[in-house]
């Protein structure tokens, strides 16, 4: 006697790969569902003149810049370190007030805008650019000028 032939499965069709960037990504933000972003910006260009005058560690905004930024400044930091070594002046943290704050934006979710800073001696510029990731501000481009 033979036995009764296995049934056949029915076949599935699974993807072997999956777009991970679409769903485990930075997500865009709509400007809408942040807060208003002037406060973040003289805050982020407060910590970046005392962060490259040696007052304030650079780890201290890491979460709000992404890593192109960190790396930028990280540079800026090692450089600024250097020299005030090489003239052997002390870290200090710099006096200034922060100036006016002009913004402006090229799409949706993103600002662009300069801070003034004026010092004991001179008036610098601070050039931001925020993009809404993840429910939040991140700083994607900071210069001083």
């Amino acid at each position: 006697m033979s036995s009764p032939a296995p049934a056949a499965r029915p076949s599935r069709t699974v993807p072997r790969t999956m777009p991970t960037d679409e769903y485990f990504g930075p997500q865009p933000t709509s400007a809408a569902a942040l807060p208003d972003p002037v406060p973040l910006l003289e805050n982020l260009t407060r910590c970046v003149i005392e962060i490259l005058a040696g007052a304030r560690e650079l780890d201290q905004i890491a979460r709000w810049v992404d890593e192109d930024v960190y790396r930028h400044l990280l540079k800026r930091v090692v450089l600024a370190s250097r020299a005030r070594t090489a003239k052997g002046v002390a870290a200090t943290r710099p006096a200034f007030t922060i100036g006016s704050t002009h913004t402006c934006s090229p799409r949706d979710g993103v600002i662009e805008a300069t801070v003034t800073i004026r010092g004991r001696s001179r008036c610098r510029a601070v050039a931001l650019r925020l993009e809404g990731l993840d429910s939040r501000w991140r700083a994607t481009a900071i210069h001083v000028l």
